[in-house]
């Protein structure tokens, strides 16, 4: 079901509810620089996209990635950055609420992933899109892009693994926000 309304009026907001659940149904948008090829976490991907189909509507956009020559340049690093960064901002629109995956941004927890989640729906902004960059990073117009900046950890991990954590933590945060159980 769709729910329209005007929080003021020039801004027309859409809320999704689920008739199943009664629940706000979020859309969620994961844009990734690269594609996953392995195996193994291309089955968690699935299975996670699986567990999410109740709780969100869920979309994963791959974009490609540019070739780093193994001793590139801060120059050509920077060069690939802008490239995929174009890429990035070309995937986003204009009303979605961006969170950064970047290890200088701000740690969280599953608790509070939730209640970010959910505020963002109360405020009328239920498209969220969580934006995985590639190896190199991201560029400087997609940090300043983002609403939110969100670090993991501080250690570094692939950028493919994050995609499978991330999916987990958004699943995690949907439970959360249900007071369903969820193991710890």
């Amino acid at each position: 079901m769709l729910i329209k309304f005007f929080t003021n009026p020039k801004q027309l907001v859409t809320l999704a509810f689920s008739p199943k659940t009664r629940w706000l149904m979020l859309q969620i948008k994961v844009i990734a620089v690269g594609k996953i090829k392995e195996k193994y976490l291309q089955m968690g991907i699935e299975e996670y996209r699986k567990r999410l189909g109740g709780y969100v509507r869920l979309e994963i956009k791959e974009i490609q990635d540019e070739p780093c020559p193994e001793k590139a340049s801060p120059a050509e690093e920077d060069k690939i950055r802008q490239k995929e960064g174009a890429r990035l901002l070309n995937a986003i629109s204009d009303q979605d609420y961006v969170i950064l995956l970047d290890m200088s941004g701000r740690n969280i927890s599953s608790p509070e992933l939730a209640e970010l989640l959910a505020e963002r729906a109360l405020a009328g902004q239920s498209s969220i899109t969580f934006v995985i960059g590639g190896s190199l990073g991201v560029a400087e117009e997609v940090r300043q892009r983002a609403d939110f900046q969100w670090s993991f950890s501080r250690l570094t991990f692939p950028h493919q693994l994050i995609r499978l954590v991330l999916l987990e933590q958004i699943y995690r945060a949907c439970k959360i926000n249900r007071n369903e159980p969820y193991h710890k």
